[in-house]
């Protein structure tokens, strides 16, 4: 009798290890390929230098900015992904900045509609006016699922640039998309 019913206990506490049900596990995207485009807007206002010698001067930089990124990377935990790429940005003539970028992601309820909060550092690849330009950033935005492997998103971007003598500082609004290859990312993929 006692066996009897430890076996059946020992049924009963095993049940959930064999049961058919999924258990649901906080989704991460994959692989993933991120384009989006930005425009900023400069908030500090930088002292004119007089020009007082015959040499052109590099001016102060404008005062709206606008740039393309395009940013691979692997979402291997549910709430941190990392990515690298490149980024153009104009900022004013004979400005076109080349960088390479690296792009840590922190993901918040990912899903369907996860905020996120990425920083972003650059160092310029190409000879402009400045050389050696870097820049450090963040975007704060929210992602929202369009297909199976799409997501559109939007955000606010905060840029602090080092432009030889001038550190801009840009405020901005960013949107791209998102390709990923977890087709069951979103509730589109789920079956």
């Amino acid at each position: 009798m006692k066996t009897k019913i430890l076996l059946i206990l020992t049924l009963i506490s095993f049940s959930n290890a064999f049961s058919q049900e999924a258990k649901m596990s906080k989704p991460t995207m994959g692989f993933y390929f991120n384009p989006s485009v930005n425009v900023g807007f400069k908030l500090n206002k930088e002292k004119e230098v007089p020009n007082n010698t015959q040499y052109i001067q590099p001016k102060m930089p404008n005062k709206i900015t606008y740039g393309i990124t395009a940013i691979g990377g692997y979402n291997f935990l549910p709430n941190f992904a990392i990515g690298s790429g490149f980024r153009y940005t104009f900022i004013e003539d004979n400005y076109h900045l080349v960088y390479w970028m690296v792009q840590p992601k922190f993901i918040f309820d990912p899903g369907d509609h996860p905020f996120y909060i990425e920083l972003n550092y650059g160092r310029q690849l190409n000879n402009s006016v400045v050389s050696d330009a870097e820049f450090l950033g963040a975007r704060l935005g929210i992602q929202v699922s369009y297909s199976k492997r799409l997501s559109q998103e939007g955000g606010i971007v905060l840029e602090s640039h080092k432009l030889g003598n001038s550190n801009p500082f840009f405020i901005g609004l960013s949107y791209g998309i998102t390709v990923f290859s977890n087709k069951n990312y979103t509730g589109y993929g789920e079956d």
